[in-house]
């Protein structure tokens, strides 16, 4: 293992880890949900900071009309009227050698029951933990990215090569301000998107596609149900088939996913059938999610969907008369993945190890969609993720992450900053 340079240790025993946690606790404190005014607040906060610690901020009101013109348009499920972009720059105007990207919307709370003092946004610290929606998914690591600039800042340090943060919105429903970032012209040699990631470094995402299948019926009086035909029950062998399909993509996966049971999942996140209690319903609206192989295009990925869809549909007495229609609606995550050999993962792993004095982290894919796919292919930017959390809290009531781990991924991503920009004295 490499030891650690005067000025490396010297710059990282400016980190303020105290600063780190309050920081945490007060992005969670900001019902950012995707798509408020909380998201937009967010933003114009974080600039606000950038800019008073000296960094080069270039923020911007996203042209929503002209971003879902364009033909490699991610999507997006929330209802927005606005959105602003967010990037700074320290150490001069030629290409980052490292960006740290982040997002700052969250999502939805769910039912408010199942949080602690029905506050979702307390940004409590119980165990050792910070709780709240987003204190995983993923503002500790954007409490992260903003420490290593803070700390850097403090420092004094002379940067050989610049570092650039990115702040963005939308990713939790497909990306948008990534993809505006992007178009905007914003690159870097590389990037981390401290997503959380169980100490492992992640170099591959699959995908997810947002999908809504319709399911015909018939109506009648409950009392004469037999007259009619339910679209609940239309539904079944659909799921069962769905269900088929989503084995036999999970077979083989990727070596990546070793140890992930589902690494390609299928899921029906929302189902809304029928009117009234004593009518048979005629039509049910299933909306789901789902998962794109490493490397599949997604529009094979929607092929294959719309095949199961169609052949089971074709076999059924009712359906092959009266088939159902499916729309891709929503996020369109494509999936994403850095080459094996990119030195960004050794650089990753180093610094993890140079600090903890541990052996080097794990490297996998995760099986959710991230921006990773729009850093890595559309804007043509080596990117792994490598973030504090643990993605099981990620959309949960239980959300939280460890204040321990948050500490230590910090130093990471600090101690990975200095050696790629140059940090001396």
């Amino acid at each position: 293992m490499n030891s650690l340079t005067a000025a490396e240790s010297a710059i990282l025993a400016r980190l303020d880890e105290g600063q780190l946690v309050e920081s945490l606790v007060n992005l969670v404190a900001v019902p950012s949900v995707t798509g408020t005014d909380a998201e937009s607040q967010l933003q114009h906060d974080q600039a606000a900071s950038l800019a008073e610690w000296g960094l080069d901020v270039d923020t911007w009101a996203l042209d929503l009309e002209a971003l879902r013109a364009h033909p490699a348009f991610p999507g997006t499920e929330a209802e927005r009227s606005e959105g602003f972009g967010l990037v700074a720059s320290l150490g001069g105007a030629t290409v980052p050698a490292l960006v740290l990207q982040g997002h700052v919307d969250v999502v939805p709370t769910g039912d408010l029951d199942k949080w602690a003092d029905r506050n979702p946004f307390s940004g409590q610290i119980i165990d050792g933990a910070i709780h709240g929606r987003g204190a995983c998914d993923m503002k500790a690591g954007v409490a992260a990215n903003l420490a290593v600039i803070r700390t850097l800042v403090a420092s004094r340090a002379v940067l050989e090569r610049p570092i650039a943060i990115h702040s963005v919105i939308s990713e939790e429903d497909g990306g948008l301000g990534a993809f505006a970032t992007m178009l905007r012209g914003h690159r870097g040699e590389a990037a981390v998107l401290p997503e959380p990631t169980s100490g492992r470094i992640v170099t591959a995402n699959a995908g997810s596609l947002t999908f809504e299948l319709r399911v015909p019926g018939r109506a009648a009086h409950g009392s004469t149900r037999l007259e009619g035909v339910s679209a609940i029950e239309a539904f079944l062998p659909l799921f069962a088939a769905i269900r088929v399909l989503e084995a036999e993509r999970n077979i083989r996966p990727d070596p990546l996913f070793r140890g992930q049971s589902l690494p390609y999942p299928i899921s029906i996140g929302r189902l809304v059938s029928g009117d009234w209690a004593s009518s048979v319903p005629d039509l049910l609206v299933a909306e789901g999610r789902f998962g794109v192989q490493l490397g599949e295009s997604p529009d094979a990925a929607r092929k294959a969907f719309e095949r199961t869809i169609e052949h089971a549909s074709a076999t059924d007495p009712w359906l092959g008369d009266n088939p159902p229609s499916v729309a891709w609606t929503g996020g369109q995550f494509a999936s994403g993945q850095l080459d094996d050999e990119h030195p960004l993962i050794n650089q990753m792993s180093s610094a993890v190890t140079d600090l903890a004095m541990r052996s080097a982290p794990a490297r996998g894919a995760a099986p959710y969609g991230s921006d990773l796919r729009l850093y890595n292919g559309f804007g043509g930017i080596p990117t792994l993720h490598y973030g504090p959390g643990d993605v099981r809290f990620a959309h949960a009531p239980r959300e939280q992450v460890d204040i321990a781990e948050l500490i230590s991924v910090t130093r990471s991503l600090l101690l990975l900053a200095v050696r790629r920009c140059g940090a001396h004295f």
